[in-house]
């Protein structure tokens, strides 16, 4: 995973990385709920649909690619075209959509109990 370093804020480049290893799963799950992907489409997704504010080096995303596998929520599968480099595409299983809304349901109570703690209490 990448960061872009923050020249004001020294702490901010860990800050970048513990956030998206808390949020990591969630995004790639996420995207592989609207259809099959590889690896290096996800990355691009995240980038783009952060508006860059969340970049992934494809190794890192394949390492989450396998842990994921290996916990039965995604399935990946070898696809081949002619003139063009194999590639392997990720699923989500059904016990990988059930952790899905599991953790979008944990990941909106996790945003309104910040919100509430950032917002000033009335006077």
């Amino acid at each position: 995973m990448a960061e872009t370093a923050n020249p004001t804020d020294p702490g901010a480049g860990r800050a970048d990385r513990e956030r998206k290893k808390g949020t990591a799963d969630l995004l790639v799950l996420a995207l592989l709920a609207e259809r099959d992907r590889h690896g290096y489409e996800l990355a691009r997704q995240i980038e783009r649909r952060s508006s860059g504010g969340l970049v992934f080096h494809v190794a890192s995303l394949y390492t989450l690619l396998y842990r994921l596998e290996s916990r039965g929520l995604i399935r990946g599968r070898w696809v081949e075209k002619a003139g063009e480099r194999r590639r392997r595409f990720y699923r989500l299983t059904a016990e990988g959509e059930r952790s899905l809304e599991r953790q979008r349901r944990e990941w909106r109570r996790f945003v309104l109990a910040v919100d509430r703690v950032m917002e000033p209490e009335p006077a």
